[in-house]
This record gives structure tokens, C-alpha cells and sequence, in this order.
């Protein structure tokens, strides 16, 4: 007879994913099937009526080596009395749900219901886009699924069929975002009182992570081509062109700059400035932009094109419209450089040039970058807008790239 109880949580907690799913065997016909993406699920392996058959415990950390030795005596026990454990816990989890819909014609609290009361008080805080997106993803991918159940009815399983679905269709990154929707949601009820424990909580242990994106950014080596082929064009809108030579000498996202209103400017001022508000930034915090030489020049060309109000680069054809997300992308593409470089790449290509050159601080550019300063303490100290330093380097940023232009 094989030994039983093999398994011990170091090993378990030791073993690393492998190109294909192996199994760790505790004995007793349990093991740990250990996945690719490092997910790692309790099964039981019996016969019953001269028929091989594969219960499922759960997945570890969530079921513990304890715990899945707890439920494989269970299974044993129903197992030596000919009953499927299959079958019985299809008929626990049939009687759960015919609990739930008893609950909810009583008028009890569903997931939606509480969804939407956090959607409503969190989109206060929200740009109107991302409230869009926000409620067209839990429309589309949550709830189908969790929408109409009593929230506190709520089982880590029943969110990790909702994921399950997302990881099979390859949406890893909707999946890992979608989970953290539902994390905040349930931490909201929690509070208000609907429900105790938060079913989604630990649920990133066994996604797939997904891969981080990497926007394609020009080689330093390439910029002075690049720059030379964009002054030379003639093909372009001259109000795409003053918002490409605007986005290289201000280096802000793509979003920062077509929603430009010119209320955000001063640019007549010895000190010329640029403050975005905190519902445009990605980080939602006010954001200033010290404006060279250049890129004040640049604002007067495009004042005879979209006037003193309103958005400082509308469409060329409707002066009531924010110029398209795309317009800028698509002209660098037009100058031969479709997949190898993006607006929000070239703020890499900055980055480089800026840390490079060693004439600036590394928090200054960050600064000037609106990057999100990881460490805590740190950002605490780099609070200081450095705005006089940022200035010089502003300056100093706009001759180099005019210098590349000639």
C-alpha cells in the first residue's frame, strides 16, 4: 500500500509551475494538481460502480493540506457507502442556489443591488470615461453571473467561476481587473453591513498574471530622423502638426493633451504655465506644466486656429470637438513608424534623454513625468513641486529637440 499523508505545506508551497500540469500525490488517491500559471487544485481520484471518478476539493491556499485531508476522509466515508460525493455536493450546491432564490423573492440584498450603490458614490471621483468603462465591464463580465444573487450569499467559488470564464477566453488582464472591481465592491458592503467576508480577497494567488504592457518607444538614435521627417511633412493638418511638436516639447499623455482647455493656461505671464486638472490626470492629482519658449510659440500659432476658448487642439473641422485619440498615433504612423512608436512611448524616449543627460534629478523628472512615486516615504519627501528646476529642465529639453530639428 502506498504511504499516505506524503505532502507537507512547505513542499506544497515550494512547488514551482512547470510547462505542463504535474501532480503532487498525498496519497489515498489525493493530490495537488499544480497548473502552468501556478494555480495548484485539490482532487481526489476514486472508483465507484467500476467507473474512475475525479472529486474536486478546491484550490490551495484557500483549502489548506488540513482541510483537504479533512474532506478526503468525508469522501471515504460517503465513498464505502456507495454514494457518489460527486453527486452529493451537486445536490449542496443545488440547494444553495434554490436558497438564494428564495432569499430574493423575500426582497434580500443582491450583488447588483450593491454594485450599483458603489458604482454610484465611486464615480463621483471618476472621469466621465472611466465611469464608462467601469460600468460596461461589470455589465458585460460580472453581472451575468454574480448580479442577481444575494450578496451574502455569496462563495469564493461562485467568483472564481466568474474569473474562470475570463482566463479561458485569454482575457487575463480583464480578469485580473475585473477581480479587483469585485474585491472593492464586497469591502463596500462589508461596511455597509450586507455581508461578512470578502470572497475575492487572495483570488490573484491562482490567475494567470497577465503580461505587463510596453509601449513602443523610439530609440534615442532614431529621434533626430523622426523629428525631421515630422518638420518636413506636408501632408498633415497644421493643427496636427502644432499638437505633435506641443506633445514632444510638454512630453504629457495623449489625454492630457487633446482635452486641453485654453482656462488651464497662462501664457503671457513672465512664468509661463500649463495646470491640468486632477480629474484629467491619471494619477488625480494637479499636474503643472512650466511652458518654454517653444511651446508658447506654438500656442500662439494654434490661437488662430481654435481661438482663446474652449479646447486649445479641436478637430480641424469642428472646433466643438476634442481632437480624436487617435490622430496623433495614426500621423506618426503615416511618417513610417506604425508599430515602432506610440505617443505614450516617446515618454520613455524622454525619460531616457532627460536621466542621460545627468543634468537633472531623477525626481524632478519624475515629477515633471506625473509618474507615481512606489515608495511611500519617498513620496512623502518629493511632495515639493520642484517647479523652478522643472522650468530650467523644460527649457533645456525644448533646445534639444529644436537643436535635432534643423
Amino acid at each position: 500500500m502506498k504511504p499516505t499523508n506524503q505532502l507537507t505545506e512547505l513542499s506544497i508551497k515550494q512547488a514551482k509551475p512547470q510547462d505542463k500540469q504535474y501532480k503532487l500525490t498525498d496519497g489515498e488517491g489525493m493530490y495537488l494538481r499544480v497548473y502552468p500559471n501556478g494555480s495548484k487544485y485539490w482532487q481526489l481520484q476514486f472508483w465507484l460502480d467500476g467507473k474512475q471518478k475525479i472529486l474536486s476539493f478546491g484550490v490551495w491556499p484557500n483549502i489548506s493540506l488540513k482541510e483537504a485531508r479533512d474532506k478526503r476522509f468525508e469522501a471515504k466515508k460517503i465513498i464505502q457507502e456507495g454514494i457518489n460525493p460527486i453527486e452529493k455536493k451537486k445536490d449542496i450546491l443545488k440547494s444553495h442556489h434554490l436558497i438564494q432564490e428564495e432569499e430574493k423573492l423575500k426582497g434580500i440584498t443582491t450583488f447588483n443591488m450593491v454594485a450599483k450603490e458603489w458604482f454610484r458614490r465611486q464615480s463621483l471621483q471618476w472621469t466621465e470615461r472611466h465611469s464608462r468603462g467601469v460600468l460596461s465591464s461589470l455589465n458585460m463580465h460580472v453581472y451575468p453571473d454574480l448580479g442577481e444573487m444575494p450578496i451574502a450569499s455569496i462563495l469564493k467559488q461562485d467568483v472564481i467561476s466568474t474569473l474562470r470564464k475570463l482566463e479561458a477566453e485569454g482575457k487575463n488582464e480583464t480578469c485580473y481587473r475585473i477581480r479587483q472591481k469585485i474585491e472593492a465592491i464586497f469591502s463596500y458592503a462589508e461596511i455597509e453591513g450586507h455581508c461578512t467576508g470578502n470572497p475575492a480577497t487572495g483570488l490573484q494567488q491562482i490567475l494567470t498574471k497577465p503580461q505587463p504592457k510596453h509601449h513602443n518607444s523610439l530609440p534615442i538614435s532614431e529621434l533626430p530622423k523622426f523629428l525631421k521627417k515630422m518638420n518636413a511633412n506636408k501632408d498633415a493638418l497644421p493643427t496636427t502638426l502644432l499638437a505633435m511638436k506641443f506633445v514632444i516639447f510638454t512630453f504629457v499623455r495623449t489625454q492630457e493633451l487633446r482635452l486641453a482647455d485654453w482656462k488651464e493656461f497662462d501664457i503671457d505671464s513672465s512664468e509661463p504655465l500649463w495646470v491640468i486638472p486632477a480629474d484629467r490626470m491619471k494619477m488625480k492629482k494637479i499636474h503643472h506644466v512650466p511652458l518654454s519658449r517653444q511651446a508658447v510659440n506654438l500656442l500662439h500659432e494654434m490661437q488662430q486656429y481654435s481661438g482663446k476658448e474652449g479646447y486649445v487642439f479641436p478637430q480641424y473641422y469642428n472646433s466643438k470637438k476634442a481632437m480624436s485619440n487617435n490622430t496623433l498615433l495614426y500621423f506618426s504612423n503615416r511618417l513610417g513608424y506604425a508599430g515602432r512608436n506610440t505617443i505614450h512611448g516617446f515618454r520613455a524616449t524622454v525619460s531616457t534623454v532627460l536621466n542621460e543627460s545627468r543634468k537633472w534629478h531623477p525626481d524632478v523628472i519624475e515629477r515633471q513625468l506625473a509618474h507615481q512615486e512606489k515608495n511611500k516615504v519617498r513620496d512623502a519627501y518629493n511632495r515639493a513641486e520642484h517647479l523652478d528646476e522643472r522650468r530650467r529642465m523644460m527649457q533645456w529639453w525644448s533646445n534639444y529637440i529644436e537643436s535635432l530639428m534643423v
